[in-house]
């Protein structure tokens, strides 16, 4: 688990509504090697035999300052009542209505194929926009066979070659020009909190969300993964808007086997980096397990407001040590959990399940807090004064001054004569010296060094 040095403070902040582009085509068109090429690392698996990829892949990535999610899809045959194979289908046809751009996938050397033209005959009727890729194009710029496949009807066919990346920067520009101007995320108004209810299958999350309305907005069920699409609640407090969005669990991506569970973690994903706070629940009768850390490291790095909920609290047996040793068993896992709020609930009883409500306007009103420029340099001098930065091959490294650009989260600047030579530990210190002034309790905070 990364410290928050590492994944909160010297990165930049994550952009919100990331589109999804999915990778479709028959099998063996070389779909799973694309993708690899693009995400620049081997993460779907690549064999000459038709239909390996059956459960998707999906990975973050950019081009161009632009991020997105690349979804890889098992190789799709039209009209087959063969069983895995109509599976497959159903899988990748999820894929194709989740997706803001669609990028079909051909074998230029096999010219065109009977099942091009079934696909291409469906996807026209898809609705997003769909770019033909002809791929095995190996000999580019010299070879044209990817003229031919112009009577796909599918407009301008775009060769590359997944294996030795020719074309695909021209492919790319071409895809994140598709991108929606406006993502399908709701723009920020005054006086609306949105808030991402997670965590993994079966901790409460629907039980909580109910519980906070006092009526039955969410289906329960004691079946792990009953709720599959975000579901949105909204309620007035303390003359703020608050709207909860129940989430599907979120689980290993090893363990996601259907295509309903694994479009729904991908919604999941979006609807948190969309969310200004994040209530994740984890089971207060298990002992906190790896992927609890990873969703609530999901939520940290997004920006948003993070506050942990300790369900089912109740079913605890307990002493007056009990909640204590439980926070700080919590922030040993990991570092940047020593800043995130916890409350111990029971979404059956009630118990503390209102108190949510006060905390999650408290991290926000901290996400949007402001310092003035002189108070950050204050701030600076007193850590400067009591640990200067090391020096760099024997080059003294001189901060010479920050202020707060940004807020939700707070992102602060510092100037540098050599930014790039302050090591990760000195990094931390002056995180961890902002915390200790101002606290920031709930958010993640960036910080970035320029020179100057």
């Amino acid at each position: 688990m990364p410290q928050e040095s590492v994944c909160a403070v010297s990165r930049a902040a994550e952009p919100k509504g990331i589109p999804v582009v999915a990778v479709v085509g028959r099998p063996n068109v070389g779909k799973s090697t694309f993708f690899n090429r693009v995400i620049g690392g081997r993460i779907a698996i690549v064999d000459d035999r038709p239909g390996v990829t059956r459960d998707r892949n999906f990975a973050k990535t950019d081009w161009a300052g632009h991020h997105f999610f690349l979804v890889d899809t098992g190789g799709i045959i039209e009209g087959s009542d063969e069983p895995l194979e109509r599976a497959i289908r159903e899988q990748a046809y999820a894929a194709v209505r989740e997706a803001d751009v669609i990028l079909l996938i051909v074998d230029g050397k096999e010219g065109v194929h009977p099942l091009d033209e079934r696909l291409a005959e469906v996807l026209r009727k898809s609705g997003p926009p769909v770019l033909l890729v002809v791929n095995k194009m190996d000999n580019l710029p010299r070879d044209a066979r990817h003229l031919e496949f112009w009577s796909l009807g599918m407009g301008d066919p775009m060769p590359v070659s997944a294996i030795s990346g020719k074309g695909s920067g021209d492919l790319l520009d071409a895809v994140v020009a598709k991108f929606p101007e406006h993502p399908d995320i709701p723009e920020e108004e005054e006086g609306v909190v949105r808030v991402a209810v997670v965590g993994k299958p079966n901790v409460g999350k629907s039980s909580f969300v109910n519980r906070l309305f006092g009526e039955e907005r969410v289906v329960v069920s004691e079946v792990p993964g009953t709720t599959r699409d975000p579901v949105d609640s909204q309620m007035q407090y303390h003359d703020k808007t608050l709207v909860f969005v129940d989430t599907a669990g979120l689980r290993r991506q090893s363990k996601v086997k259907d295509s309903l569970e694994y479009y729904s973690a991908l919604r999941t994903a979006k609807v948190v980096r969309a969310a200004d706070v994040c209530l994740v629940l984890v089971d207060a009768t298990e002992p906190i397990h790896v992927q609890d850390l990873k969703v609530v490291e999901q939520a940290w790095e997004a920006g948003a407001g993070v506050i942990l909920v300790a369900n089912k609290w109740d079913l605890v047996e307990k002493d007056h040590m009990t909640a204590a040793k439980f926070e700080k068993d919590l922030r040993l896992r990991a570092p940047f959990l020593k800043w995130v709020p916890v409350i111990f609930t029971s979404a059956l009883s009630g118990q503390r399940v209102r108190k949510s409500l006060d905390q999650i306007l408290e991290v926000q009103d901290v996400r949007h807090e402001r310092i003035p420029t002189a108070e950050v340099n204050q701030a600076l001098e007193a850590l400067l004064r009591h640990q200067p930065p090391p020096h760099s091959r024997g080059r003294r490294v001189t901060v010479r001054y920050g202020t707060q650009v940004s807020t939700a989260p707070p992102t602060f600047v510092f100037f540098a004569n050599l930014p790039k030579a302050l090591p990760e530990h000195y990094i931390r210190y002056v995180h961890n010296s902002l915390r200790e002034r101002w606290g920031f309790v709930g958010s993640p905070v960036r910080i970035r060094f320029r020179e100057n």
